[in-house]
Formats: C-alpha cells, structure tokens, sequence
C-alpha cells in the first residue's frame, strides 16, 4: 500500500551531514530553529533515528537530550515526538496516560480505536519489552465497569475478519433491541459487538441500523451511553467508518474553541504524518468549512507553527 502521508524519506539522505547542520544550529549563542525544523520533517522517522546514532557517533552527544536543552514548550514537545520512534511513542503516550495523576481517557481511546490488530499487538509487546509491565494489568486497574471491558477486547486485537452475510441483520436487530427499543441500555451488547466485528462487517450493520432504526449508530450511542463508554464506542464507530476522517474530527475538535489541546494536536500530526495524512487533509476540507492548514495557521503560532505547517504538507483551500 503506498503510504498516504505528507513526510517521505529524503532522497539523497546522508546522516553524517544532517547531524553536522543540528550541531551546527544549537552550537553556541542562539539556536537556530528555523533549520532544526526545516531538517527534521524533511526527513523520515527511520532516517531521524540513523541521524541520532550519527549525531553521537559525530560528537559524543545525546542529539534529543541537546534538542531539549536548546528548544522550550511546545516546540519542544513537537520534535521530541518527531525524534522518537512511532511505537515508542505511542507505548510512552499510552503509559503517561495511565501512570500521571488521574487517567488521560483520551490518549487511550484515540490510540487503542484507531490502530489496526498488528499495531495493537506490536503495542502491547513494546509495552512489555519498555517497562517489563503489561498493558492490559495496567489500563484494567486504572480504569472500570463497560469502558474498561471494551478496551480490553481491543487489546486483544482479535477482531473477525470480513463481512459475516448472515450476521448483518442479526447484529443490527440485537444493537437495536440492546439501546432504542429498551427502557435502560445493555451495554455489554454494545461491546461485544462493535469490540468483535470487522469494519467491513460493522459499516454494513451501520446502514442496516439506520434503516431498521432510523438512527445513524452514533446518535443512538449519544443517547444510550455516557462518559468513558461513550467517546469510545463513538471512536470504534468512526474508526469503522474512516479512520481518516476520524483523525480529522479529532484534530479539528483540538483546536476550535477556546485553548488548543496541543498534547493531541502533537499526537495526531506527528504519529500520521507518514501514514494517512494526505487523507486527513481531505476528510477535514469535506469535514469542515476550513483546511487543516488554515486551521493550524489561525491557532497557533512561532515555530510551532511553522513545524505543524510542515507536516500539514499543503493548504486545501
């Protein structure tokens, strides 16, 4: 599948020499940002691990504990991420959302509803491999009751694969019969089968719903389900539909209003980047009366800024 992201690897990529012109923009007074930025997302995250070990072989010298001496705030925060392999990454974002203070449900939902069962898998052994724990112990004994089951059926990464003919109907019925037509809401139902089926399979019980309900599934969730359970179920469901376009909506949502989530802001442009980005942009100009671009230009500012723009790629006006 050829990748649908903005950042490509560099064609004519020496590490050696990319190192020199990091040292060369954080030696002495001042730093020059504009270059650091410019460099790395030019550069591939397999390409920015390979001008690491050159950067230390070059000059004895941590390039991301420099990095962090000479750069501040967000910025920071933005090629630290961008210096960091993408699974380390996302197991590091997954275990600061369960070990701070209080548990970030967003960081968990975002990360465990729109990764396919490979990545789950890869995730879940990091996880192990990083901080000799298991991520499964960790997220049930930070969190409870349906939403805590549903994100243990995701950790298992087992999903159905296709579409199942037979079940369609039956599946929408029983999603039916489990919300809309009770007094109270079954949740388990929900679980079981938007946790177990295929999105293929569930895409088709979507429409099917709609037609036997007249509700789009999302809306019957906003009115069955509340808190944790809800933005995780409503996150399976998007994911099922267009992982894209759920990206999209998370990275509108981070910046409208007032105050910017920067964290997932951070998060979702730079773990995409290489990934789906080119069809994030396109799901948010149908999305939304704006581009991305736009989006990150009116929000932001400085260096950041200009780093997101970056990623961004392009405008879609």
């Amino acid at each position: 599948m050829a990748s649908r992201g903005t950042v490509k690897a560099s064609g004519n990529f020496n590490a050696s020499a990319d190192a020199e012109v990091l040292y060369k923009a954080m030696k002495g007074l001042g730093t020059d940002e504009d270059a650091i930025l410019q460099l790395l997302t030019a550069r591939s995250n397999a390409q920015r691990q390979e001008i690491q070990t050159a950067y230390k072989t070059l000059f004895g010298k941590d390039l991301i504990g420099d990095l962090k001496g000479e750069l501040g705030g967000k910025f920071e925060t933005l090629i630290v991420a961008l210096m960091t392999p993408p699974l380390t990454y996302e197991v590091t974002s997954l275990r600061n959302a369960i070990k701070g203070a209080g548990t970030d449900e967003k960081v968990l939902v975002e990360i465990l509803a729109s990764r396919t069962a490979q990545q789950v898998k890869n995730i879940v052994a990091t996880y192990r491999q990083e901080y000799d724990d298991d991520l499964e112990e960790d997220i049930s004994g930070d969190t409870s009751g349906h939403f805590k089951r549903l994100l243990v059926i995701l950790l298992q990464a087992n999903r159905q694969k296709g579409i199942q003919e037979g079940k369609v109907d039956e599946d929408a019925q029983v999603l039916f019969k489990a919300g809309e037509q009770k007094f109270g809401t079954d949740e388990q139902t929900f679980v079981t089968i938007l946790g177990n089926r295929s999105a293929e399979h569930l895409r088709k019980v979507f429409d099917a719903y709609m037609k036997l309900s007249g509700y789009e599934m999302e809306e019957s969730i906003k009115r069955e389900t509340s808190g944790g359970l809800r933005d995780l179920l409503l996150a399976v469901v998007k994911c099922a539909r267009s992982v894209p376009a759920y990206f999209a909506e998370t990275l509108y949502y981070s910046m409208k209003g007032l105050g910017t989530d920067d964290n997932t802001l951070i998060r979702v442009m730079v773990s995409r980047s290489e990934v789906d980005m080119l069809d994030i942009r396109t799901e948010f100009r149908r999305m939304f009366a704006c581009s991305l671009h736009s989006m990150i230009m009116g929000d932001c500012g400085g260096d950041y800024r200009k780093a997101l723009l970056l990623l961004c790629g392009g405008d879609d006006a």
